[in-house]
């Protein structure tokens, strides 16, 4: 089958070729007339712009790489709506790759994605070690990273502040009078690690215990939360709350309380972390920290963008504060 090309929309319009390219690029060289009857047979006949040629031109092909490890997870999944229409919306249309399972699917994805040509990437981390398993790839073209907090490496990234975010959440059960908070699903991961020192650094101001009950899946999901909670129910409840790790946590923590007739927040209180949409849905209500998913995607595009545009240098480390979201899932002891 034979593609549309400008010079077949040209012939069809009685028009020059040098016309054409014109009333597609928004020249005020044509008239406005004349301008939309060449947009109109355009879509009639079903012609589309050859970006490959175009970038050998532009030396650009406006696309961005974006790399999750799991689009499964409704929290990568808003993360990556948020950032193709924040992208979209300066003209460049996203790549999506999934990462998962590990390291190694991670660094094919990357070296897909410079061999596609993008003009940038954004990534959301498999682990701590993905800056050094993909740095060879990352020093070739403009790259940041988003949602995992990379401490001090040299890389530009935008996070939420995690440690905060327990910490908040923590003392919010702490004033609802909960003394014996459980920290639930902590992973090997370096945004696990904030969440669990935030934690922490909370219970040894307010004069708790920490106390874990951790998880040795390589990410969360409600399924994994739920296999963890049906675990921790099978033993005596000597705690009055529930810190998740994550929302996914949360919820498998709420199917497998229902399971073992244990109301929340009768019988025990209940937090997460995310702020994903199901969280607030109906028989749900999920009390949460809430990374500010649309800014974080907007700010790591305006990031990816200026290096892109403007060839800027160094580095960017931008921490965006989380926000205590209270719902239903969490009793004030105070008031029994």
């Amino acid at each position: 089958m034979k593609s549309v090309t400008l010079k077949d929309v040209a012939k069809a319009a009685g028009v020059s070729y040098a016309t054409v390219s014109r009333a597609l690029s928004g020249s005020h060289q044509i008239g406005s007339d004349t301008r939309e009857r060449i947009i109109k047979l355009c879509d009639e006949m079903g012609y589309t712009t050859n970006y490959v040629a175009r970038s050998m031109v532009t030396k650009r092909t406006g696309l961005i790489g974006l790399v999750v490890p799991s689009i499964d997870n409704q929290f990568m999944s808003e993360l990556a709506y948020y950032a193709e229409m924040s992208a979209r919306g300066h003209g460049y249309n996203i790549m999506l790759c999934n990462s998962g399972p590990d390291l190694k699917q991670e660094k094919t994805v990357v070296k897909l994605l410079l061999s596609r040509q993008v003009d940038g990437i954004l990534i959301v981390p498999q682990s701590p070690k993905t800056y050094e398993n993909i740095r060879a790839y990352t020093d070739q073209v403009p790259t940041v990273f988003l949602s995992e907090n990379l401490r001090d490496q040299p890389q530009s990234y935008v996070a939420v502040d995690n440690s905060r975010g327990t910490y908040i959440g923590t003392k919010y059960l702490y004033e609802l009078g909960h003394r014996d908070i459980l920290y639930f699903g902590r992973r090997h991961t370096t945004t696990h690690q904030f969440r669990a020192e935030g934690y922490i650094r909370a219970c040894r101001e307010l004069g708790l215990t920490p106390r874990f009950f951790n998880s040795e899946f390589t990410r969360s999901s409600i399924t994994g939360g739920y296999q963890l909670a049906k675990e921790l129910f099978a033993k005596p409840i000597d705690y009055s709350a529930i810190f998740a790790s994550t929302d996914s946590n949360a919820l498998g923590v709420l199917k497998a309380a229902d399971d073992a007739r244990i109301n929340i927040p009768g019988q025990l209180s209940l937090i997460g972390f995310d702020n994903i949409s199901s969280t607030a849905l109906p028989r749900i209500e999920l009390t949460t920290m809430e990374q500010p998913k649309r800014d974080m995607a907007v700010q790591a595009v305006d990031m990816l963008r200026d290096k892109i545009e403007n060839g800027t240098q160094g580095y960017v480390h931008q921490i965006l504060m989380p926000t205590l979201i209270k719902r239903s899932t969490c009793r004030d002891l105070h008031a029994s």
